[in-house]
């Protein structure tokens, strides 16, 4: 056993989830899809503390806690593939090599439809992110998996395809035992990876060092339980194998050397990130700092590739 408390936040998760898809849904709706939602945002985090080795030392018996995918959209085993290529910080950002990235090349910007460009200006504003942002990530992740899966990758094929099979399990909970209908879990699913859309809004930005592209969020309340201290991001990424009720109190030992790390990006809670940005974006969608010619680029270790022709 590695740690003790992300088992039993595992189990409280997935017994708080059946408790308000059960018997919450017979009695207030409203309710159990927004206990819901926070069930399935939690869940999400839990799949990425599996994915970097907890609870157990047995990694194939960690992912088998997490397998059941609640949000519906997300293969866990893509979760897992992309999220540890999105560790390689030399990539950071960039638009084609970093997985997570909501950076566009500037080339690219510049020949989207007008109509496009706006529905993305929207979305790299915090209520955009929240509001669209699950449903542009999502059409985004697919398409790429589809010209992944068409050029004959075979693991991508595979994980969808046991995803689907986390899918059935999840949906015959939901037709056949729960109380809550269909349309009501698909919108509570909605909002969990609405609310990791908080999370991920902030975590990188555009910066010439890569040490300076990874965010502090100095913050103790619900939203750092929900997403289990990701919000010292910076130190997740320096120390990506440390459970996640040990994050704040490595960053509080030594706050000044984390800081000096990422150049000083930082917020001290979410109630700053809303109140800066909810309807304001950070910065641009091109890729600021974006150059084409590789001699000019901030990503020295880039190749002249997509991710899809890095995979054929």
């Amino acid at each position: 056993m590695r740690d003790w408390p992300t088992l039993v936040l595992i189990v409280a998760c997935y017994a708080g989830w059946a408790a308000t898809t059960l018997w919450l849904a017979a009695w207030s709706l409203p309710l159990a899809i927004v206990l819901t939602a926070l069930f399935v945002a939690l869940q999400s985090s839990l799949q990425h503390e599996v994915l970097h080795g907890h609870p157990f030392r047995n990694q194939r018996l960690n992912e088998t806690l997490v397998f059941l995918t609640l949000n519906l959209a997300i293969p866990y085993k893509r979760f897992r593939d992309t999220h540890l290529e999105h560790h390689r910080d030399a990539m950071l950002t960039d638009p084609y090599d970093d997985p997570e990235t909501n950076y566009i090349d500037p080339v690219i910007w510049e020949r989207m439809p007008q109509a496009l460009r706006a529905l993305m200006q929207l979305n790299n504003t915090l209520l955009g992110r929240m509001l669209l942002g699950p449903l542009i990530g999502q059409i985004r992740f697919m398409w790429e998996d589809f010209e992944l899966i068409r050029a004959g990758d075979r693991k991508v094929l595979r994980g969808w395809l046991r995803h689907g099979i986390a899918v059935a399990v999840v949906l015959v909970w939901v037709l056949a035992i729960s109380a809550m209908p269909l349309w009501a879990y698909a919108l509570a699913a909605y909002g969990g990876l609405s609310l990791l859309r908080l999370r991920t809004f902030l975590e990188h930005q555009a910066h010439d060092s890569a040490r300076g592209r990874t965010v502090v969020i100095e913050d103790r309340g619900l939203f750092a339980l929900l997403f289990l201290n990701n919000n010292y991001h910076v130190v997740h990424h320096m120390h990506p194998r440390v459970a996640w009720y040990k994050l704040p109190a490595l960053f509080r030992s030594n706050r000044d050397k984390y800081l000096r790390r990422n150049h000083g990006y930082y917020y001290p809670s979410y109630r700053t990130v809303l109140a800066r940005h909810l309807l304001r974006a950070k910065d641009p969608v091109a890729h600021p700092l974006w150059r084409g010619d590789q001699r000019q680029s901030p990503f020295p270790e880039r190749f002249a590739r997509s991710r899809v022709n890095a995979r054929q």
